[in-house]
């Protein structure tokens, strides 16, 4: 068994595909527009679905934000510089959204660097540095 995707419920998909595609360098792996269903789904991710687990981001239509409600953590991202992931996200928020909500530094009571962030639609992405 694995862990195939993640959904999340997106207000804006074209906003949240440039996001995750121009800011966290994720890859469009496909989409599916069920119009007699009201919805369009697109899959980004870091490799392909057969091999990796991926973001389903949904988009129902006429809806343009939701409620995350207090269940919701977070996605973590594994990447080779959290402070310049941080950057990154600071110089595409007037274009892509997004904003950074705590910047690198090491976990309260360790060593490894982390930094969060916020997609458009608010959804939480832990930046976890790990350097090769």
């Amino acid at each position: 068994m694995r862990i195939l995707h993640t959904m999340l419920r997106v207000g804006d998909l074209q906003r949240s595909i440039r996001f995750y595609t121009n800011v966290l360098g994720m890859k469009m792996l496909r989409t599916t527009d069920r119009p007699e269903q009201k919805y369009t789904l697109a899959f980004v991710g870091y490799g392909d679905e057969s091999e990796h687990a991926v973001l389903e981001l949904t988009y129902n239509y006429g809806v343009d934000r939701y409620d995350l409600g207090s269940g919701y953590g977070h996605v973590a991202i594994e990447v080779p510089d959290a402070a310049a992931a941080c950057a990154a996200v600071r110089a595409a928020a007037g274009k892509y959204g997004g904003k950074v909500t705590r910047e690198a530094g090491p976990v309260k009571g360790g060593t490894t660097v982390i930094a969060f962030a916020e997609d458009p639609d608010g959804y939480k992405i832990e930046l976890i540095e790990r350097k090769r």
